[in-house]
């Protein structure tokens, strides 16, 4: 499939990100960074990109019913950066009992509007909830030692599908790598030296206790959505969009589309409604 990708100096990339984070968060009078580590790419790249600026950050993990290989990836990729960065602490908070708890005291609610929720529905909700308890760990430890905290959203997930929780890992300072579609950040991580195990593991949200991948719930890989998302942005008023492509291609746009369009109030602006008409 066509893509946008293009040739990218990632060494050059390396360095000019890290440069950035450095002069942003001396420029915030922020002492560093703080992230969590899922033990996927996005975060394996971004703690390391954070990890050159030489200022401290603050690895948290924030286990939630983890699985094992994730937790194993995220352990071994802690050890790699502080192995390399003498500027790389960590601490592991464990969330599982407070989430727990959250969910049982809202499960006990009584239904709202006279109606009982449907299970699946609640649990796909406190999956979201997963990520924002995670979001106020994160705050909560960047306020107590004035540290940025660090987003590890790709182009595709922050400005293609909406694909991640607004106020939950959405909930960020700064984002490095939110101009990088997933197979440069891929490509990052390999020139970073970011370990084999991240890179070659599905990739995963890490919000559900039955290990389904980010393709599971798409419904089509990242190379796809890279290409649908290209090939939408180069098409005028979508004339051309169904021209000239299979079947597969086509369905690919059309689950590209719908989560773009259902996730478009997490891309926009918070709106305001505008009271200047009733002022004097």
């Amino acid at each position: 499939m066509e893509t946008a990708t293009q040739t990218l100096n990632y060494r050059a990339l390396a360095e000019g990100i890290s440069e950035w984070l450095k002069e942003y968060a001396q420029k915030s009078g922020q002492k560093g960074f703080t992230l969590g580590i899922s033990g996927g790419v996005d975060s394996g790249v971004v703690s390391t990109l954070c990890a050159k600026t030489g200022l401290p950050v603050l690895i948290l993990e924030m286990p939630i019913h983890q699985g094992t290989a994730e937790v194993d990836r995220a352990k071994n990729h802690i050890a790699w950066l502080k192995e390399n960065y003498s500027n790389v602490s960590s601490q592991e908070i464990n969330l599982t009992s407070s989430y727990d708890i959250l969910y049982d005291t809202l499960n006990q609610t009584e239904p709202a509007f006279g109606e009982l929720v449907n299970k699946n529905v609640f649990d796909f909700s406190m999956a979201n909830t997963r990520s924002r308890l995670r979001m106020m760990t994160l705050y909560q430890f960047a306020g107590m030692h004035k540290l940025l905290v660090a987003g590890t959203g790709n182009k595709v997930e922050d400005f293609g599908i909406g694909f991640y929780t607004k106020y939950g890992d959405g909930g960020v300072d700064v984002s490095p790598i939110a101009d990088l579609m997933k197979s440069e950040v891929y490509a990052l991580g390999a020139e970073l030296g970011v370990g084999n195990d991240i890179l070659t593991a599905a990739p995963t949200d890490g919000l559900h206790s039955d290990g389904r991948t980010d393709e599971d719930q798409i419904g089509a890989t990242y190379d796809e959505l890279e290409w649908a998302m290209y090939h939408i942005d180069k098409t005028e008023g979508g004339i051309t969009l169904f021209d000239g492509i299979t079947e597969r291609q086509k369905e690919v746009i059309k689950i590209y589309s719908r989560f773009h369009d259902s996730n478009k109030h997490k891309m926009d602006s918070i709106p305001v409604y505008d009271t200047s008409k009733f002022r004097n």
